[in-house]
């Protein structure tokens, strides 16, 4: 099967096997976006939950085509314990722009210019 792992404006189409393990599949993202696993928190977007990655992807109904969410642990450290934070960034999907849209923006102004 495969799913789709998206981050800001990237989309990572990897090919998994439902038995699998989260573990695995955040190992096959740090091939590609070169970020250690445990820097790494997958989400399956719908509904919104944070994957276990001692647990197979079938296990979280992680299935064929579905949209998982890639986070970052953001760097720091707790001023008061002197420990590196579990602070994770927030979802962060940009949606594609639409060529389309844009032209007809363009078409309209030139339009309106006319009139």
């Amino acid at each position: 099967m495969f799913i789709r792992v998206k981050r800001k404006k990237t989309t990572y189409f990897l090919h998994c096997d439902p038995s699998e393990s989260v573990l695995e599949t955040k190992q096959k993202l740090q091939a590609l976006c070169d970020v250690h696993v445990d820097k790494q928190r997958l989400i399956l977007v719908e509904p919104e939950t944070i994957l276990d990655e001692a647990k197979s992807l079938e296990e979280q109904q992680v299935g064929c085509d579905a949209l998982v969410a890639l986070t970052y642990k953001i760097q720091g450290m707790n001023e008061e314990t002197n420990e590196e934070t579990d602070s994770w960034e927030e979802i962060n999907i940009e949606k594609p722009i639409d060529p389309k849209a844009s032209l007809r923006k363009d078409h309209n102004k030139v339009n309106n210019t006319n009139l």
